[in-house]
């Protein structure tokens, strides 16, 4: 029989070392997007160190090191001097189909010196955000078209690579119009609508910062003729609709201003109208589960909090809104329908 090698558990202390080291590899990693290194070899195959370096305005040296700390997490593949991308690290890539290239920009220059702040976070109950920017994130944001465009892409990357296969067994329920509230660039509603009947009409719904991102988006998937983008503020009103869309949007937000959206919504809502939240749901105990380290996120930059499903449903009875199903999804992410009263 071959020999098998068994790989030694590393002790407490060599894990907790890998995990207090995790902010110098994040911002490796951000140097390779950021400098164009992952997309160059992601477009043009294996690259000699030097002609990287020599192309991205890299120290040769630096460059060298920085990649032989990453290749054994899996980001390269090298050959002596000759270094390639791996699928991991192609993510990194401007032009990959999957890309995390503006999610990798957008956390480390909004969201990493910010988390500096955890501490009195955590002992204030306050983002610790707020405290290094002096204002909501979400308002600091807002103030530089440059930053929000940015966010809005992120938000998009992420959202379109977790979400894959979501819909895929998914019907929309009755209604002709489906208003996406805080839709971003609208990407969601584009998913529902060329999945649906094609009598349906869609409103993308978000301030006035983020529309244009969804008018593009919307004319690149030619559904201009079909999808009103229309700018504004959810917590003073929103568009009337027969199926409202709330993507990712309730975790960004206390459970007062959650509160606040919903009714929004119930305001220009019809009773009879849907609503469908579109949330992890965090499943109890330890069990691993990607909305356990979205909520550190949220903990650190917003006032919002990832929620279980009793949360959900409490919070949605409160509004007025009555939970019918919750439809789990091949993706993290769970569609929770409910119905005005």
């Amino acid at each position: 029989m071959p020999e098998t090698t068994t790989v030694p558990e590393l002790p407490p202390t060599a894990v907790m070392m890998q995990i207090l080291a995790g902010f110098q590899t994040s911002q490796a990693a951000y140097v390779v997007a950021k400098l164009g290194i992952a997309t160059i070899l992601d477009q043009e195959g294996p690259k000699p160190v030097a002609e990287l370096a020599r192309r991205t305005g890299a120290q040769p040296e630096a460059l060298r090191r920085l990649i032989r700390t990453l290749a054994p997490l899996g980001l390269f593949a090298t050959d002596d001097d000759r270094v390639g991308i791996t699928p991991l690290g192609a993510t990194l890539s401007e032009t990959h189909t999957r890309s995390l290239y503006d999610m990798a920009c957008m956390w480390m220059e909004t969201h990493y010196l910010p988390f500096s702040e955890l501490l009195d976070g955590v002992r204030s109950g306050k983002p610790a955000a707020e405290k290094y920017y002096g204002q909501p994130i979400l308002t600091w944001l807002a103030a530089d078209p440059e930053r929000a465009a940015q966010f809005t892409r992120a938000m998009a990357e992420v959202t379109s690579s977790l979400r894959t296969g979501m819909f895929d067994d998914y019907r929309l329920p009755a209604g002709r119009t489906v208003a996406d509230i805080g839709g971003g660039d609208g990407s969601v509603l584009v998913e529902l609508l060329t999945r649906s009947e094609s009598d349906r009409q869609g409103i993308v719904f978000d301030q006035p910062n983020v529309t244009p991102e969804a008018e593009k988006a919307i004319a690149a998937a030619g559904l201009a003729e079909r999808v009103e983008v229309v700018a504004g503020d959810f917590f003073a009103e929103v568009p009337t609709a027969d199926i409202y869309v709330l993507g990712y949007i309730l975790h960004d937000w206390d459970d007062a201003s959650s509160r606040r959206i919903l009714a929004s919504i119930a305001a220009a809502a019809s009773p009879g109208a849907r609503l469908l939240v579109i949330e992890g749901m965090v499943p109890a105990g330890d069990t691993p589960h990607l909305t356990k380290a979205i909520d550190l996120t949220m903990l650190g930059m917003v006032t919002g909090k990832e929620r279980g499903e009793q949360e959900y449903r409490e919070l949605l009875d409160g509004a007025g809104f009555t939970v019918d199903r919750i439809v789990a999804t091949p993706s993290p992410f769970s569609i929770l329908e409910a119905t005005l009263r």
